[in-house]
């Protein structure tokens, strides 16, 4: 080989050495960017080049996995009833085998609770790892609990209490159409809208004083079990905003079990008189002293307030009273005629039907049910013809100025006070905020 050829190779081999070096110098000076810290020591003129690699292949002994069918126990379902659900489905769905199921519902066949299976309720079955039905319990209504249990005989059904957990619930709504509509928006039972309506009904006509903007929000109480929500109770405190104008109210009740709604200053929201005796309707016809009468086709006064709603719904009585007539006369068809406190008297007119056991000098409550609304006697559609007289005089229930019930007593300011400023504290927290709730 030439000199020339020698010294090429040994240029070419000097190269491809120093281009090695580089590299296992960029590989060791890279390791800390990918967070590994490390320390090489390389003795003098160690040929790295020649690591020797060794490849070791053992058999490890793994533990055996446990199988389904060595596990033991019992163990609890639940499934939540689907509309259109049989029990039989449900038990399929909780894995109870198909003999215990036939049991079952042989032994539950006079149930009347199973056989009212409401959708969104949960069942809960305790069965054992080969599927054996050992106890069941469904939540039948907001009282009771239908618990059942296997014995030797078969199974047996006994009704229970429904434990029940209470939570205070805090949500607020904006009135953009209805109240119902706003609260069904911001997640408030219905159960809760009609008791604010009823808690205002005095200071605000929900049939035509509502804007949108209006805002409410509330306070109540609701019960749970096992975190499911069994029923909603009472409010405690609301406020509802109408055009502007704040209305508070919180629920206050004395040693002596009496309960009432009263302001923050303890002023009592109950009036002598509710402005109207249906939760939602429309005045379809005001008070006045000329009115083209739609059936005798002639002018004349209409001296009273017509609602129109569907037939079958609640006529409440607007004050305590007694009834003073009932029954049908003329044009007014089915009567109801409340006699109340000094010279007021209410008449509600047009009805369908009558509470049950109403009969002259029958003791009604403010807001006890009286009546259904209903198109008897001079009526063209069904809607209650509503009057409030004075010394037998009508007058114009949408106006006339209402008395006042009596505040607080004396003697139970203080009680009051406490438990008024911690609910006001409640509604502060979600004023001017668009907290939909809180618990």
């Amino acid at each position: 080989m030439q000199n020339n050829e020698i010294g090429i190779l040994a240029q070419k081999l000097f190269q491809q050495e120093r281009k090695l070096s580089l590299r296992w110098l960029v590989a060791v000076s890279s390791l800390p960017l990918f967070g590994i810290v490390a320390a090489f020591g390389i003795a003098p003129e160690t040929q790295t080049r020649q690591i020797p690699v060794h490849t070791v292949i053992e058999n490890l002994q793994l533990p055996s996995a446990a199988t389904p069918s060595s596990i033991v126990g019992n163990f609890w379902h639940e499934e939540r009833i689907q509309r259109g659900d049989t029990i039989s489905a449900l038990l399929d769905r909780l894995n109870v085998n198909d003999e215990d199921i036939t049991g079952f519902l042989q032994s539950a066949k006079d149930s009347k609770s199973l056989r009212l299976l409401i959708p969104g309720r949960i069942v809960r079955a305790q069965t054992d790892s080969e599927g054996n039905l050992l106890a069941l319990q469904y939540i039948s209504s907001s009282e009771s609990m239908l618990k059942v249990e296997k014995q030797a005989g078969g199974f047996k059904a006994i009704d229970d209490a429904v434990p029940l957990e209470a939570r205070l619930m805090m949500k607020s709504a904006e009135i953009k159409s209805s109240l119902f509509g706003a609260t069904d928006a911001a997640n408030i039972p219905d159960n809760i809208a009609t008791q604010i309506a009823d808690i205002f009904s005095s200071d605000i006509d929900f049939h035509s004083d509502l804007q949108k903007g209006d805002k409410v929000t509330v306070v109540y109480e609701s019960f749970y079990n096992k975190g499911e929500l069994i029923k909603t109770g009472r409010v405690l405190a609301a406020e509802f905003i109408n055009s502007g104008k704040s209305y508070r109210a919180v629920y206050f009740q004395d040693r002596e079990g009496r309960g009432g709604y009263y302001t923050p200053e303890g002023k009592n929201l109950r009036k002598a008189f509710l402005r109207s005796p249906l939760e939602f309707s429309r005045v379809t016809s005001g008070f006045t002293t000329a009115r083209f009468h739609p059936v005798l086709k002639e002018w004349r006064a209409h001296k009273g307030v017509d609602y129109g709603a569907p037939t079958g719904t609640r006529v409440k009585a607007v004050a305590d009273g007694t009834v003073a007539f009932v029954g049908k006369q003329g044009g007014y068809g089915n009567l109801l005629i409340l006699q109340h406190q000094g010279q007021y008297s209410t008449a509600y007119g047009h009805l369908s039907a009558f509470a049950k056991g109403l009969h002259k000098g029958s003791k009604v409550n403010q807001g006890d049910i009286v009546g259904q609304v209903g198109m008897t006697g001079l009526a063209t559609g069904p809607h209650l013809h509503y009057e409030f007289r004075v010394a037998g005089v009508q007058r114009n229930p949408l106006s006339i100025p209402m008395p006042t019930a009596f505040p607080i007593a004396t003697q139970y300011k203080a009680d009051f006070n406490r438990m008024a400023e911690n609910l006001a504290m409640r509604l502060n927290l979600l004023k001017n905020t668009n907290l939909a709730s809180l618990d």
